[in-house]
């Protein structure tokens, strides 16, 4: 017997039920017609990129204005159609801050850093003085924000920890912004690293169309213990509601963002992080690899540190660089770590549950359209670690591919 009826069987507990029950609803009906509540309503739905623009406004460009007042010619010269930019992507602990540090050391560059960063770098009253032992021939994360204090107006911490999935007709002029300011004031070449854009790669593409994306990724296992440093806390059989005291990369603030956009993503109190971890990671490869000019893992930099370089400069039309002279800011790497904190079998049985999940997901998805990042690129059969050349979204140019 269900809870009905039983309480249809007791009268004046019934009698309550329904009553609460219409003054529930006539509350929210009378909130519903009150136009601040409508308003909020579609600013939340606007937040999260639910809407799509109206397809009639893409005839705009395309109609003459009826009066010569009107009539503008298209400015080719915007900021934001550069070509000489430079975008590098990748998840925290990937080897991102490497690229960084390569590109800073290149005189026709400016490399910013990590532009998202919650220490507002170009401001010296936040962002203190502290560099991570880790980042190697590293001084300081700032000296190219030097005289850059007007980015304030423009930043908003929320882009670390909110909307992670931007589509390509995401609205947000404020981040256009930042990043235009940082780019036109660079002298010379501009360099962007980044470690939030993986999944906003379709809007940074959209926005930025002539730009070139570098995108760099690690090996998930050796990636995820990178992430827990010297943390003991953190072990195989710990789950995910004792890792968010330990969480030093946001990975359950990201996850709780992302799921609205990606609903199989696992957010079990009594799962292991490493599934979320993976799970990220398998959405940032993806993405990287659609939607980045280059692709290049971490391990080929270490490993043959010169040709890997030699080969990502050329692709990236970077050519005024002497490699030799970068090749000591490549320091050695001890790779496969991950078999110190688990068997290759315990890693295995949560990448093969995840792997299946994402399956799933977009074979069920399919008969709606393209599932994952609703991007209209079909992704590639394996997300493996392949060097098979993936087309990406954007304009029609040549993918260069991994290396």
């Amino acid at each position: 017997m269900d809870l009905n009826s039983i309480l249809k069987r007791i009268s004046p507990l019934w009698w309550l039920r329904e009553r609460a029950r219409r003054t529930l609803v006539g509350s929210i009906r009378h909130l519903a017609s009150i136009r601040e509540s409508r308003d909020l309503f579609g600013d939340l739905l606007r937040s999260h990129n639910t809407g799509s623009p109206a397809p009639e406004l893409a005839a705009s460009s395309q109609l003459q204005a009826p009066y010569p007042e009107l009539r503008r010619h298209r400015r080719e010269d915007r900021i934001c159609l550069r070509s000489d930019v430079v975008f590098v992507t990748g998840r925290f602990r990937s080897g991102s801050t490497l690229l960084w540090n390569l590109f800073r050391h290149l005189p026709a560059c400016t490399s910013y850093y990590e532009p998202f960063n919650e220490r507002r770098w170009f401001d010296p009253r936040t962002r203190g003085s502290h560099v991570d032992a880790s980042h190697l021939n590293v001084s300081d994360y700032w000296a190219e924000y030097s005289g850059l204090e007007a980015l304030g107006k423009d930043f908003s911490a929320d882009w670390k920890f909110q909307h992670l999935y931007m589509p390509a007709h995401a609205w947000n002029p404020a981040m256009q912004r930042y990043i235009e300011t940082m780019i036109e004031r660079a002298p010379g070449r501009p360099v962007l690293q980044f470690n939030e854009v993986d999944l906003r790669l379709p809007w940074l593409r959209a926005r930025f169309p002539h730009a070139k994306i570098l995108h760099i990724y690690r090996h998930p296992r050796d990636q995820w213990c990178s992430t827990l440093g010297h943390n003991l806390k953190s072990s195989t059989g710990h789950t995910l509601r004792e890792f968010e005291e330990v969480d030093g990369f946001y990975l359950l603030s990201w996850g709780r963002d992302l799921r609205r956009y990606f609903p199989f993503l696992t957010l079990d109190e009594r799962s292991h992080p490493y599934e979320l971890f993976y799970q990220i990671w398998k959405l940032s490869y993806l993405f990287g690899r659609l939607y980045a000019d280059v692709s290049v893992s971490f391990e080929n930099i270490v490993a043959t540190p010169e040709p890997t370089l030699r080969k990502l400069f050329s692709s990236l039309g970077v050519t005024d660089c002497e490699v030799g002279k970068l090749l000591p800011l490549v320091s050695p790497v001890a790779l496969g770590k991950w078999r110190s904190y688990a068997a290759d079998d315990w890693f295995e049985a949560i990448e093969e549950r995840v792997d299946q999940t994402f399956q799933d997901y977009v074979s069920v998805s399919a008969a709606g359209g393209p599932a994952i990042g609703h991007s209209a690129v079909t992704p590639p059969a394996s997300l493996a670690f392949e060097e098979a050349q993936v087309s990406r979204a954007g304009p029609k140019r040549g993918f260069i591919g991994a290396i």
